[in-house]
Parts: structure tokens; C-alpha cells; sequence
């Protein structure tokens, strides 16, 4: 993948204050798409994704914060139980899934 290469990502955190969390909770709804509680699906290049995280490594403390950036696969196999947040048969910019 191209640098520049737009890919799907999934954003994950576990922030131990509820400041910390609060602030980039705000923070990621305007970066990408809530999939789960702390979880968010991001449309970026690597470039954005590698800036994205520089910005929350700002906000966090690494002794006590985690959070992850994970590339989704262009061909990725999906399945949900529960309830989502999101339309059935939706993972964010990937369009329709199957079962």
C-alpha cells in the first residue's frame, strides 16, 4: 500500500481517566465513525493514520492510556452478534457485508 493510499482502519482505546477519555472520545467522532464504545472506523492513508495517532499520543498517558490502530483488509470477512450502532449489514467503508 501506497503511503498516500487511502485503507480502513479500526482506532481502539482503553483510557484509565474519565477526562482523558471523554476528551478523546470528542476527539475521534470527528476523525472517523463510532463502530463500538471506543472503537472507530477511519477512512486515512497511512501518512494520516501515523498523524492521527502523533495527535492522540498527546492526549494520553502511555503509563496508564492504550490505544491501537488496526489496517482493515480490503477483503475482510465480518460477524456481529448483539446489537450495533450501525445499519445490518454495514462495516463502514467497506459497503454490504455477507454472513
Amino acid at each position: 500500500m501506497a503511503q498516500n493510499e487511502s485503507a480502513s482502519y479500526l482506532v481502539t482505546y482503553d483510557i484509565a481517566n474519565p477526562k482523558r477519555l471523554s476528551r478523546l472520545y470528542r476527539f475521534m467522532k470527528k476523525q472517523g465513525v463510532p463502530v463500538q464504545y471506543s472503537v472507530f472506523q477511519v477512512e486515512a492513508s497511512a501518512t494520516e493514520i501515523a498523524s492521527l495517532m502523533v495527535k492522540i499520543a498527546k492526549m494520553i498517558h502511555p503509563d496508564a492510556d492504550d490505544v491501537r490502530a488496526y489496517r482493515v483488509p480490503e477483503k475482510t470477512w465480518v460477524m456481529t452478534l448483539g446489537t450495533s450502532i450501525l445499519p445490518e449489514g454495514v462495516l463502514p467503508g467497506r459497503g454490504p457485508t455477507h454472513s
